[in-house]
């Protein structure tokens, strides 16, 4: 498929069974989340393709326009205000295109799970719980709902057996801990099995986290 977006592909074994689209955050690009191949324990899976894609680059009216990778426009400090729609949903079909990739390749939907971090968090959920068939999972890092007043109508019935690892810094910087703790609300309303972490960081990840992330997989890919 000619129309995908540049990306980074990582297999763990030449006939990987399992696919997880990792999305970066604003300003970074693929390469952010690489090293996490290496940091995760996957022992006892079976082999996994990791896709790392690059958003593209626009102004970004938070940065005074500044053109960098970006899955949408964040235009203040208040995240759920005059959200981008419209790029929330053109990056939602740049993912689905990696979607329908795997499945092409031989990888159902059931063993591809959509991860990020930051905006690419908020790009997992905007595309997981739209997508039309039960996937393994949504590993939602540091991150919040998107278009949150749309999801209850809009999600699909196939989103609601989709496993939702959740996890945020109580002192992040970036996006306010409440606004996550809001999204986690919003989605176990909904009925969604989500399993919550929180840690005593800002924007990032800690060694936790990761060993949590690691624990996480085992249980929804084993």
């Amino acid at each position: 498929m000619s129309d995908l977006l540049e990306h980074i592909q990582i297999e763990t074994n030449d006939n990987p069974d399992i696919a997880i689209i990792w999305m970066h955050g604003l300003g970074a690009d693929g390469n952010d989340f690489v090293p996490m191949v290496r940091e995760l324990d996957l022992t006892g899976l079976p082999g996994i393709r990791f896709i790392f894609p690059h958003a593209n680059t626009m102004p970004v009216t938070i940065n005074n326009g500044y053109v960098m990778r970006s899955w949408y426009d964040i235009t203040g400090l208040e995240l759920g205000r005059r959200e981008d729609e419209n790029g929330l949903r053109a990056s939602q079909k740049d993912i689905e295109a990696f979607i329908e990739r795997e499945k092409a390749r031989g990888i159902p939907a059931s063993r591809i799970i959509l991860a990020g971090f930051s905006q690419g968090c908020a790009m997992t959920i905007q595309t997981g719980l739209r997508h039309p068939e039960p996937l393994a999972g949504l590993l939602c890092l540091s991150g919040y709902v998107p278009l949150s007043a749309n999801v209850a109508t809009e999600r699909t019935d196939a989103s609601k057996s989709t496993p939702i690892f959740m996890a945020h810094g109580r002192y992040d910087n970036v996006v306010p801990f409440n606004r996550a703790e809001a999204s986690r609300d919003l989605l176990v309303s909904l009925g969604y099995q989500l399993e919550w972490h929180e840690y005593a960081m800002q924007h990032t990840l800690c060694l936790e986290e990761v060993q949590h992330i690691s624990a996480w997989l085992k249980k929804v890919l084993g």
